[in-house]
């Protein structure tokens, strides 16, 4: 039998599954996103996932560990860093041989002074920060001047606030394409972000509206199934972190919920291809705002949603879920963890219980994709689709 017609990838995004073994070299021993996240609130009510075998991967306070319906493993990561562009890039062939730059002083001078000239206004920030903490700070200046605020974390970001009634959505993002511009070479970051928010007098939100405008890396399994002509859909963040390659269509999402209903409305519609969607409240709403009970909380939502998922699957449809690296709440920082990320797959014609172990690179996803459309692998990556290939009725 052919592989599956459709493969339905989501990530959870910093649901990270324990330490790497270099995870000294980032300051991360100890981490365990989802590990101490359990431990902190007691236990952590996942039956579904649990199903999928997330208890077997690793001890988790709550979860158990038989039986299992599916496949289960984990996944190291290769390249350097511990980011959304490391990992969403490594998952479809693309290693990052070298760290992405950061800026825990802030932009140099001469890139503040040309991205300031070019955009006809002073600035406001440029240091790291947490990003409801910065708004906190100077969202009020911002009101009074009109002058963007500039921050970064210990990620290779350059992330840009406004206020939506002081700087409108086009002229935000108009700015972060200045700034993608003059970010290349040894400044060339990962990701610029627009970040606007509403409110007032002190009390300020970010909105649904935020983008990402990523460096290009090279060829990847995405740009190979678009060229064989199948469906590749982003949902949530994915046509940003990808910057549109490979992307033949997506949507932006206003929070993890609606990203759930964006990936059941596209498995109504799409005959053939891949859906692949981010939820992003895990990371931005509780890992960087060290909230335990609140990523127990989104964690158990979802999967309180998998069952409508795995409903809406075809006969011949894949399910994976993975994540991109850790964000544990439960540490001092408030920046992502080098973490293992769990694997988590499901068919309605794959072999039950298949422990897939520990892959050494997160582009053994991406490989068994290429395999099972049979279509090039351009990068890295071992494929285990002959793990978990379908079965006859």
């Amino acid at each position: 039998m052919n592989g599956y017609n459709r493969v339905i990838l989501i990530v959870l995004d910093s649901c990270g599954i324990g330490e790497m073994t270099d995870a000294a070299d980032y300051g991360d021993v100890g981490a365990n996103t989802i590990g101490n996240i359990a431990r902190a609130v007691g236990s952590l009510n996942v039956p579904n996932m649990a199903k999928l075998g997330l208890g077997r991967i690793h001890p988790i306070q709550g979860v158990p560990t038989a039986p299992v319906a599916g496949a289960y493993g984990k996944m190291a990561e290769q390249s350097a860093g511990k980011d959304t562009t490391n990992g969403h890039w490594e998952m479809v062939g693309v290693k990052l041989e070298h760290p992405l730059p950061t800026y825990p002083e802030g932009f140099p001078r001469e890139i503040m002074d040309e991205f300031e000239q070019r955009i006809g206004r002073k600035t406001l920030g440029n240091k790291p920060a947490s990003g409801t903490e910065i708004l906190k700070e100077l969202g009020d200046e911002h009101m009074r001047t009109g002058f963007p605020i500039v921050y970064t974390s210990a990620d290779s970001v350059f992330q840009i606030a406004a206020h939506e009634e002081v700087i409108p959505l086009d002229e935000l993002y108009r700015y972060c394409g200045i700034a993608r511009e003059l970010l290349v070479g040894p400044h060339g970051v990962g990701r610029v972000i627009a970040r606007p928010f509403v409110g007032s007098n002190g009390q300020f939100t970010r909105t649904a509206n935020r983008r990402d405008y990523s460096l290009l890396f090279g060829r990847t399994v995405l740009n190979e199934l678009q060229d064989a002509g199948l469906e590749v859909i982003g949902i949530g963040k994915i046509e940003d972190i990808y910057g549109g390659s490979g992307i033949t269509g997506g949507v932006h999402t206003e929070d993890n919920m609606d990203g759930v209903d964006k990936t059941l409305d596209y498995m109504k519609n799409v005959d053939r291809g891949l859906i692949f969607a981010n939820l992003v409240d895990f990371d931005a709403k509780y890992g960087h705002r060290n909230d335990p009970a609140g990523f127990a909380r989104a964690i158990e939502q979802f999967d309180g949603r998998l069952p409508e998922i795995v409903a809406a699957m075809r006969e011949d449809d894949l399910l994976i879920l993975t994540a991109d690296h850790g964000c544990d709440p439960t540490t001092e920082g408030t920046d992502h963890t080098r973490e293992f990320v769990p694997v988590l797959l499901y068919g309605k014609h794959m072999q039950s219980a298949i422990d897939i172990g520990t892959r050494d690179t997160f582009a053994d996803l991406g490989a068994t994709i290429a395999e099972n459309f049979g279509v090039p692998n351009p990068g890295i990556g071992t494929s285990f689709y002959q793990m978990i290939k379908r079965q006859e009725a």
